[in-house]
């Protein structure tokens, strides 16, 4: 995978497809990206412009930041839990006596 671009070049890349006769895919290969990843850029400027639906940028960020959160606060109260057995099969029965099988 490519590393991300600057902010900068993508608003600029952006820009030059807003020119009247521009076309998507020759400045995508002038600029060295996908045709894909130019359009994708353009669709995320529509919509923290406000022209398109969605989540602005600022939006997805403050929901990324809830999430990871989420996810650490969940990770701290499992781990300081008391350890869950991982099979039934383990704390059932001693190995030796474990039932017969059909």
């Amino acid at each position: 995978m490519p590393a991300p671009k600057p902010l900068e070049f993508r608003r600029r890349a952006v820009e030059l497809t807003r020119v009247p006769g521009a076309s998507v895919a020759t400045i995508a290969k002038d600029l060295g990206i996908s045709e894909t990843c130019l359009r994708r850029w353009m669709a995320k400027d529509d919509v923290d412009a406000g022209r398109r639906e969605g989540l602005t940028s600022s939006e997805h960020e403050e929901r990324s930041g809830c999430e990871e959160r989420t996810a650490a606060r969940r990770w701290r109260s499992r781990s300081s839990s008391v350890p869950r057995p991982t099979s039934r099969r383990r704390t059932c029965c001693p190995q030796n006596e474990r039932p017969a099988g059909p």
